[in-house]
């Protein structure tokens, strides 16, 4: 049962890590309904299987994030560097605060009703967004500028509440700051690379320490998750990519807003 769990919610992660929809929170409301046990285990395996979203990234952007491409002349390696630079300028918010208020997070925030609340709370700035007349002036990664890159790096910090949305954060403040829909997403999945590597290793190493080594078979259920995260995650980007070409952000919105107000019925009223 664990195995069919677990290939569950690799897709689940894989899905809805890239799209604006909150990863962490879907996968607590599953975790919910059916349990991966121990609940301890549960709280690293759902940050850990994000380490293969982020290999997906590497994967797929891996000429663009190579600094030391030899096909690569000076000037776009020296592009490629700041890029990384922008990267680290727009990761430190989220990794100040989010040490700080780690324990804090994980103990009393990953609740339904605040899943349910970010959700719909969100959606809803999704759609206003949208509906606003919006000029961009940001239309390639080399136009997003270090002041913008740490902007971004703030909003992303509203995504250490559960339900959120990690991309949806930082694709909204991309969109604030002028970038196109296709520079937000891709520059929100650059950040997510230093970000979810430290949140993976911080949650691993808070667990070895205060239960102990993992057993063969949760090493087996953190691998297997991982994979399918990873597998599902390259063709959920490019679905991404396609989609903004063509299209607004609205049509998430609103299915944020349905599945929160799914939730409040769901665990609070029936």
């Amino acid at each position: 049962m664990n195995i069919i769990k677990t290939i569950f919610l690799g897709i689940i992660q894989g899905i809805t890590e890239w799209l604006p929809i909150s990863s962490t929170g879907h996968l607590i409301l599953f975790a919910s309904i059916w349990p991966l046990e121990p609940a301890q285990f549960f709280e690293v395996f759902k940050v850990v299987i994000q380490f293969g979203s982020i290999l997906a990234v590497i994967v797929l952007y891996y000429q663009k994030l190579n600094p030391f491409d030899k096909k690569k002349t000076k000037l776009k390696k020296k592009r490629t560097l700041q890029l990384w630079s922008k990267v680290i300028v727009g990761v430190i918010p989220a990794a100040v605060i989010g040490l700080l208020l780690d324990n804090i997070i994980e103990s009393y925030l990953s609740q339904n009703f605040v899943i349910a609340v970010a959700l719909i709370t969100y959606g809803i700035i999704f759609i206003l967004i949208e509906k606003q007349p919006r000029k961009e002036v940001i239309h390639t990664l080399e136009q997003v500028d270090y002041v913008s890159a740490l902007k971004i790096g703030f909003f992303q910090c509203l995504a250490l509440i559960p339900g959120t949305s990690r991309s949806g954060a930082t694709i909204l403040g991309g969109l604030y700051c002028g970038c196109s829909r296709t520079v937000a997403s891709e520059f929100s999945f650059f950040l997510a690379i230093p970000v979810m590597f430290g949140a993976s290793l911080l949650k691993v190493v808070k667990y070895l320490m205060n239960v102990g080594l993992f057993s063969l078979s949760q090493l087996f259920i953190l691998i297997l998750g991982t994979l399918i995260a990873f597998i599902v995650s390259l063709y959920a980007i490019k679905a991404l990519l396609n989609y903004v070409k063509k299209n607004d952000f609205t049509l998430f919105g609103w299915y944020r807003i349905i599945l929160g107000i799914f939730v409040i019925l769901f665990f609070y009223v029936i």
